[in-house]
């Protein structure tokens, strides 16, 4: 029994001590180290006090600290997890944090946004303890704040706090370290005593830590005299709270508002951002959808840390329990970015998943827009049991913006996909919207995203591919998909065998030297070039000839472009934009042509003649609808392009070249 009351308790203690966090010993009675959980390695602060090298008194302010920050709980308040209490030291446990002195002298360029929300975040604690639970914090200074690692500013350094009315209220705790005798009041030191608000202490240790915040560690209180360092519009702010009256220094919300109003020291978007993501559950619908909206373009402007440990958490609660819509998704996945592997496949990717289930339009607009963002995250069994199964359903959409967002996708996604999925499944899609898509960007794109994946095929569906869909695409009526026909098959010359080269490329693209399109006549003489000089290389050179048939035939997963910038810039251009110039040149080239009841149907499939009123259109047509399968649909073997050798949709009669 004896045994037992004398067991050492820091030997049952859950944490280990790391190593001590460097800082101002002088400041305070504690120190600080780094910690973590035995068991689960949960990373923690510990603030540790050395009984044996300190007073009674300071022992008994030790304890009294960990009574009251053990029952104080506000998001700016340092937040208490455990505590303990042997014969040689005083343990007590936060949340992971650092001196704030420390942090702002890592700081880098300009943080002038991260100072104007920390000086907010330290000033609402100051607010909860002085209005809320009636209490002065009576330490407020540099050495009294901390940041964790979202870059939040954290209210410690309880100590000396004392009641701000009743029991109490006129016995301010003694504070044994010489050092901190510079941040008293000046009315503390006068013989006689003078009129205060409860809050007068407090502000008058906000401005010295103000001061600290652009200077440094105060020397003595007459420095707080030399103010060329703080911003212009905290200066009439910083002079209130020093003010020699008590009665003239500001309550906490006083401040505030005085710092956010127009052209104040805190009224910036950063800010503001904070302040909505905090209230984001009562805001209406069209308020978060328009914060989301302007959201994403200000990212780049706020500190990584705060990003990625506290927007990003907030943006991903909202997602799953908020009402904003699809428009949380950009600044979700530009912010996805600052995660490592592990904690984007546990965090972002489910969430990927969940919206490819979604059937409405603007969501999944929303989400093939933001592929790039993800997609090299996805892994390849989660792209074909999860996400392409979902995602071919947009081929079938009866809105063009879904089915062109779904192609472009597809060129992110093929390296991953099986080879039922790509060989087969993808390949009847595309054959289907290459033949039968009324759409002529669409056809064209298509094409282009075929020339980009053949490198993935296997050498059966290649060269099925770029025989029959690059020649049919060069009979395609629409100017440009006649081109993407051409630079696809001059982009994938490595795969065409000799015979194929001399019997299907070259006499494919002679048909094309009259086409009425200057800019298709063009590429077609440059691209029967490079087929002849293929043949004339191999006729000079037996051994090459046995070398490129080999070669076509071959499954390689290495980018082929003959002219890479130029191929790859076409796609580059985006496809709503595309859309909309190949559109609106169509339209024009046609106009002259048609009967004004041509004219007519011509307009109704034409779309804007600019990239910005095709995205305003695009916008008008995918809100808030549910996703509709196209009934030109055609499910079965035979007709889905792919299931025999002679691919009923990419060998079918042409129209003839030229026609509208």
């Amino acid at each position: 029994m004896w045994s037992f009351f004398s067991r050492d308790p820091t030997k049952v203690f859950p944490y280990d001590i790391g190593e001590k966090i460097e800082g101002d010993d002088e400041y305070s009675i504690w120190t600080l180290h780094d910690g973590k959980h035995k068991t689960n390695g949960q990373a923690v602060s510990i603030f540790a006090f050395n009984v044996s090298e300190n007073s009674e008194v300071c022992k008994q302010t030790a304890l009294s600290a960990i009574k009251r920050l053990r029952t104080l709980r506000h998001p700016n308040v340092l937040t208490f997890i455990d505590s303990l209490e042997s014969d040689k030291f005083i343990y007590l446990v936060s949340e992971p944090v650092k001196p704030l002195a420390l942090h702002l002298k890592n700081l880098e360029g300009n943080h002038e946004f991260e100072t104007s929300w920390g000086l907010h975040q330290i000033v609402k604690g100051l607010g909860f303890l002085i209005n809320s639970v009636n209490l002065i914090h009576n330490n407020v200074c540099l050495s009294s704040m901390f940041v964790n690692p979202a870059g939040e500013w954290k209210l410690g350094g309880v100590d000396y706090m004392y009641p701000a009315s009743g029991e109490g209220s006129n016995i301010p705790p003694c504070k044994p370290l010489p050092s901190l005798e510079k941040y008293e009041t000046p009315e503390k030191s006068g013989t006689r005593s003078k009129k205060s608000h409860k809050w007068s202490v407090d502000m008058w240790g906000l401005g010295c830590l103000v001061w600290e915040v652009y200077n440094g560690r105060l020397p003595r209180s007459s420095a707080l005299k030399v103010i060329n360092k703080i911003p212009k519009n905290l200066l009439k702010n910083y002079c209130e709270l020093v003010s020699a009256n008590p009665l003239s220094r500001p309550s906490p919300e006083k401040f505030l508002e005085g710092c956010c109003s127009n052209n104040g020291f805190m009224a910036n978007h950063y800010v503001t951002t904070n302040l909505f993501l905090e209230e984001i559950q009562i805001k209406d619908q069209q308020a978060q959808i328009a914060f989301f909206d302007d959201l994403t373009s200000h990212l780049d402007d706020f500190p990584v840390a705060y990003s990625k440990y506290k927007i990003l958490p907030q943006l991903l609660n909202v997602y799953q329990y908020g009402n904003a819509g699809p428009t949380v998704l950009p600044p979700l996945f530009k912010l996805g970015k600052l995660l490592g592997e592990e904690e984007y496949q546990a965090q972002i990717v489910p969430c990927v998943i969940k919206l490819f289930t979604s059937t409405d339009r603007a969501t999944r607009i929303h989400l093939l827009r933001q592929l790039p963002l993800f997609a090299e995250h996805l892994k390849p069994q989660v792209v074909n049991s999860q996400v392409f199964p979902n995602m071919v359903t947009g081929f079938m959409d009866t809105n063009p913006a879904i089915r062109e967002q779904t192609v472009k996708g597809m060129l992110l996604l093929a390296p991953k996909l099986n080879d039922a999925n790509l060989n087969t499944e993808l390949m009847k899609h595309f054959a289907r919207l290459q033949a039968r898509d009324d759409q002529g960007p669409i056809r064209t794109n298509t094409t282009v995203c075929l020339g980009k994946i053949t490198q993935y095929l296997n050498p059966v569906t290649r060269q099925r591919v770029i025989t029959s869909a690059f020649g049919r695409a060069m009979k395609d009526p629409f100017p440009a998909a006649r081109t993407a026909g051409v630079l696809a098959m001059v982009n994938t010359i490595k795969y065409f065998s000799l015979k194929d080269c001399a019997y299907k490329a070259i006499p494919s693209l002679s048909a094309l030297t009259v086409d009425p399109d200057k800019g298709v006549r063009e590429h077609v003489f440059k691209s029967m070039r490079t087929f002849i000089d293929k043949l004339q290389e191999a006729s000079d050179d037996p051994e090459k000839a046995a070398q490129i048939d080999e070669e076509a035939n071959v499954l390689d997963a290495t980018p082929v472009a003959a002219n890479p910038a130029k191929w790859a810039g076409w796609m580059a251009t985006g496809v709503t934009s595309l859309t909309s110039k190949l559109y609106a040149t169509t339209a024009a080239a046609a106009a002259s042509k048609t009967t004004p009841g041509q004219q007519q149907q011509t307009n109704n499939t034409a779309a804007p003649a600019t990239p910005s009123q095709a995205v305003t259109k695009e916008k008008e047509t995918v809100k808030s609808e549910k996703v509709e399968t196209s009934p030109s649909v055609v499910e079965g073997g035979d007709q889905d392009g792919w299931d025999n050798s002679d691919n009923s949709d990419w060998d079918q009669p042409d129209a003839e070249v030229g026609s509208t």
